[in-house]
């Protein structure tokens, strides 16, 4: 097996948490040409990874995506997105293959009836299944996020962290249910002596605004600014964030930084917490237990649908920077 296509489609989590599985390949099989499919609005995510080889995004044309898939012909394809479309290209491509195994109905079984028979692993390891056969191992080291040299800050964030020295919050996820409402953060930040750095992107531009006019100089809001490559620059120059469950999580813990995950309608036990095998003590999962509605889905809602959304509000704030910055 030496021309090897792993598929990951989307999204920003998700793909960075196939990175180990992408560099352990490369590593430990000898010669072997790795490529990757991704959907064009995350590719950037890959372009700078020195382990993949070749990237081949997915945009409008799914016909022609296909059709350049061909052409390579690869000796052996790892599906890590295992969804209707990868099985179409892998049925078309007709090339031997190997699938991440979601455990869809087990998570089915823990959002409808509470019953958890989820395996204790980080979706990381569950990777590493469908690889194990290669001989490939988890190295046990963290994910990889690679900011290119290029990469720059302008002159009003880079003056606001050197200044401030700010702790970074995630603002916005793709499903209202795992975001930290605006009125707990407003709340945190009154409450700390700390200076704050809003990230997220253009659809939580206002939400972050809202946040901002509360404050006069203590906030800045780069939602929709910077690109994801600058919002992993700023994060790295910050160290800490506070974050739900979304991309710039993964991202965080991938830089070996400081990582306190708030936890709304999902759960942990999804395998999806933060990726530190080597520094465990980075990170801190805040979390309701013992609410009869939560998990309420695997991925999340627009509204609660108990309307009450306890397990954001009844988050305690007080203490969630204990053990990671001094106060000021």
């Amino acid at each position: 097996m030496k021309k090897i296509l792993v598929i990951r489609f989307s999204s920003i989590g998700d793909i960075v948490l196939t990175s180990p599985v992408v560099r352990c390949l490369k590593q430990q099989i000898p010669n072997c040409e790795i490529h990757y499919a991704v959907k064009k609005s995350f590719s950037s995510i890959l372009i700078s990874n020195p382990y993949v080889d070749k990237v081949h995004v997915l945009d409008k044309n799914e016909r022609d995506f296909i059709s350049q898939l061909k052409k390579e012909k690869f000796d052996l394809i790892i599906d890590l997105h295992n969804n209707i479309r990868t099985a179409k290209i892998k049925f078309l491509l007709r090339v031997k293959s190997y699938q991440f195994n979601k455990l869809n109905f087990k998570k089915f079984l823990l959002t409808q009836f509470k019953i958890n028979l989820l395996p204790d692993k980080h979706v990381v390891d569950r990777y590493f299944e469908a690889v194990r056969f290669l001989g490939a191992k988890n190295d046990g080291k963290a994910c990889d996020f690679f900011i290119p040299m290029d990469t720059s800050l302008n002159i009003e964030v880079e003056d606001f962290i050197h200044s401030k020295m700010p702790i970074a919050i995630a603002i916005g996820s793709k499903h209202n249910t795992k975001q930290i409402p605006n009125e707990k953060l407003i709340k945190l930040i009154e409450n700390s002596n700390h200076n704050f750095l809003l990230l997220g992107g253009k659809d939580d531009f206002l939400k972050a605004e809202v946040i901002k006019n509360y404050f006069s100089e203590k906030v800045m809001n780069t939602c929709g600014k910077l690109t994801l490559e600058e919002s992993a620059l700023a994060l790295k120059k910050c160290g800490t964030i506070i974050t739900p469950d979304t991309g710039l999580m993964h991202i965080a813990a991938a830089l070996n930084l400081n990582v306190i995950s708030v936890w709304g309608n999902t759960v942990p036990d999804f395998g999806m917490y933060p990726y530190m095998p080597q520094l465990p003590g980075n990170y801190k999962v805040m979390e309701i237990n013992n609410l009869k509605c939560r998990p309420c889905s695997k991925i999340g809602y627009e509204e609660c649908p108990k309307k009450h959304f306890k397990c954001m509000m009844n988050q305690d704030f007080s203490d969630i920077l204990d053990g990671f910055v001094e106060n000021k």
